[in-house]
């Protein structure tokens, strides 16, 4: 139990100097996300980038795992996660072309589906990670347009992961923990950096292998992960659909998300990440309330019913936007 305390210290101690030599790199080159852009929902010009020190880090983890345990797994984790982060860190200083990044990260959840096959996950779980892995690499990145919401969200998480799991899954996921819980003094409540593509997308890709990490463990454990991703997931897909469904270009940058709405109305962003960490906070401690008490076959209705709720809240949070856009 004390190592696992060390290796969590140590995490967020590399994370928290780690983005802060980032930042500085960041200043030094001009990486700056300017206000008025499309995805933008801040008032002043600040540098982006910062979750290269949790990429790298994590990137040294699942090496280190691989060294230790000898499962091959650990090594296609770690390639797979070098291409979402880099090619996140090459989009944050020159933008990429769309097609080229959803190439990445189609060959990204590849890695991380053939990675299931060598840490011998069943082929249905493999697969199932591949879409996971597709999924939330840009559902986290879609989320990273306030202060502190991506980075908290992954913690609530990883936190849960971490109570759950044994073993290597379990040391990956607090090693995962301090490297958040590292990077959001820098983000939150102000902040002095952003993660930008290459944190994002990183933090999504290692979320996705995470949750199938747990549900190779144990079923219950997969889905009982799913409840506190649950705030990310509902607003990302319910907002796409709702842009499909309007016939709006889709994979444009924009700033619709229920988040993003709820904190132009506030004028503020904290108290709308704070709002969402409790909805992820209440998800944990209900999958803590469930782990042994509820059986398995009703852990899927637990799900929906939580989500059903979690979209009305969705719904409610742009009840105005979408009455003015139906008159």
């Amino acid at each position: 139990m004390n190592s696992l305390w060390l290796w969590l210290a140590g995490a967020v101690l590399a994370s928290l100097l780690g983005t802060g030599l980032a930042r500085r790199y960041a200043l030094h080159r001009q990486l700056l996300d300017m206000p008025g852009d499309a995805r933008r929902n801040h008032q002043l010009a600040t540098p982006r980038g910062g979750g290269i020190a949790m990429a790298l880090l994590m990137w040294l983890a699942c090496l280190g795992l691989a060294m230790a345990t000898g499962q091959w797994g650990w090594g296609l984790l770690a390639a797979g996660l070098a291409a979402v982060a880099g090619v996140g860190w090459w989009d944050d200083h020159r933008p990429l072309s769309i097609r080229l990044r959803f190439a990445v990260h189609l060959l990204s959840a590849g890695l991380l589906a053939l990675a299931g096959i060598g840490f011998g996950w069943p082929l249905w779980l493999c697969m199932c990670g591949f879409i996971a892995a597709l999924a939330l690499t840009n559902i986290w990145n879609f989320i990273d347009g306030i202060n502190g919401i991506a980075a908290s969200q992954a913690l609530l998480v990883t936190l849960l992961a971490a109570w759950l799991m044994t073993g290597a899954g379990q040391i990956f996921a607090l090693l995962l923990l301090g490297v958040c819980a590292g990077f959001l003094p820098w983000n939150f409540p102000r902040a002095r950096i952003f993660m930008g593509d290459v944190g994002s997308g990183a933090l999504g890709y290692l979320l996705a292998a995470l949750w199938a990490m747990a549900a190779a463990t144990e079923l219950r454990l997969g889905w009982l992960l799913a409840l506190p991703l649950s705030a990310c997931v509902l607003d990302a897909t319910l907002t796409l659909l709702l842009r499909i469904r309007r016939g709006e270009k889709w994979w444009q940058p924009h700033s619709t998300h229920s988040y993003q709405i709820w904190a132009r109305r506030l004028g503020r962003h904290t108290p709308v990440t704070l709002a969402y960490a409790l909805w992820s906070l209440i998800a944990v401690l209900l999958a803590l309330a469930f782990l042994r008490k509820m059986p398995l076959a009703f852990l899927p209705l637990a799900c929906i019913l939580w989500c059903t709720a979690g979209g009305m809240g969705w719904a409610r949070l742009r009840k105005p936007v979408l009455n003015r856009n139906q008159t």
